[in-house]
């Protein structure tokens, strides 16, 4: 507990520090210095709570390249140790409500996060376009791709919006695994537990290699559960994966086929996916 309130107050020391920069920022329209110091005050302070960081994989990233980053999620600390890692700048969704605040929102806003409404459906639908275009830029996109923190260190779930956006941006998805935070810091406890996590960026996957979204969602899954702990890997994950693959690309042909035919906007065609989740971004909100 003592560490926890060590990282607390190097948080609140730092909130002048970052207020000043934040106006600076304003005034001159460039979030650089603001997101450096963001991102070192983030992993300084999880640090100083006792946390060791080990990482495998970075180095096969191309600081040049945008990604999609897809990560698990089962503690609170695990935005403050992702997001510095990795090269360049990412970004994130946040809840919209944020960006009504003057100052606030107007910083997020030019650090192209994404505002998003997990209860509008037609809204998620926006901020898949949003996110679309922050990508667009040459900004990655870091997303927790079961929408929640898991209670049991298990992964749960994929949210589907976000696949849809790795195949409609068409650039490299890397999953990443994040092991030893619910040890640390599990969803129902507030102290940090001193420790060592392991985050590994695995192989990323090209568009090429996508397939359908199923197939996607199953590739992505099969490498970050073998990332994890050996007490929280899905044993039929694999199993689960293959299945898929071969399910989606036995209709690939003629998926593509119908949407060759399609003569519908991009913005009816995102809507038409609402049925099986391309709607649903709450996987990128948290």
């Amino acid at each position: 507990m003592i560490r926890t309130c060590l990282m607390l107050l190097f948080w609140t020391m730092l909130l002048p520090i970052a207020a000043f920069v934040s106006l600076w920022t304003i005034a001159t329209d460039n979030i650089r210095l603001l997101y450096k110091v963001g991102m070192w005050g983030a992993f300084t302070g999880v640090r100083l709570a006792g946390v060791k960081v080990r990482t495998i994989g970075l180095e096969k990233l191309d600081p040049q390249r945008t990604y999609i980053f897809m990560s698990n999620h089962a503690s609170n600390i695990d935005p403050p140790l992702l997001l510095p890692l990795i090269p360049r700048r990412t970004s994130v969704m946040a809840k919209k409500e944020l960006f009504s605040y003057p100052i606030l929102g107007k910083v997020m806003t030019l650090g192209a996060l994404v505002p998003v409404d997990r209860g509008n459906r037609e809204a998620g639908i926006s901020a898949v376009r949003a996110a679309a275009d922050v990508i667009r830029q040459g900004v990655n996109m870091t997303i927790y791709i079961e929408g929640k923190r898991s209670y049991d260190g298990k992964l749960l779930p994929f949210k589907k919006g976000p696949f849809y956006l790795a195949q409609e941006t068409s650039v490299p998805v890397v999953p990443v695994s994040i092991a030893g935070t619910h040890e640390i810091m599990p969803k129902t406890r507030f102290s940090i537990q001193p420790g060592v996590v392991t985050v590994t960026f695995h192989d990323p996957i090209e568009p090429s290699d996508f397939g359908t979204r199923e197939c996607l969602m199953g590739k992505v899954r099969q490498q970050i559960n073998q990332g994890l702990g050996e007490r929280y890997r899905e044993l039929n994950s694999g199993t689960h994966s293959l299945e898929a693959s071969k399910n989606s690309e036995s209709n690939a042909k003629g998926m593509a086929r119908a949407d060759a035919n399609s003569e519908a906007s991009p913005d009816a065609k995102l809507r038409n996916h609402t049925g099986s989740g391309a709607g649903d971004v709450s996987g990128l909100s948290r």
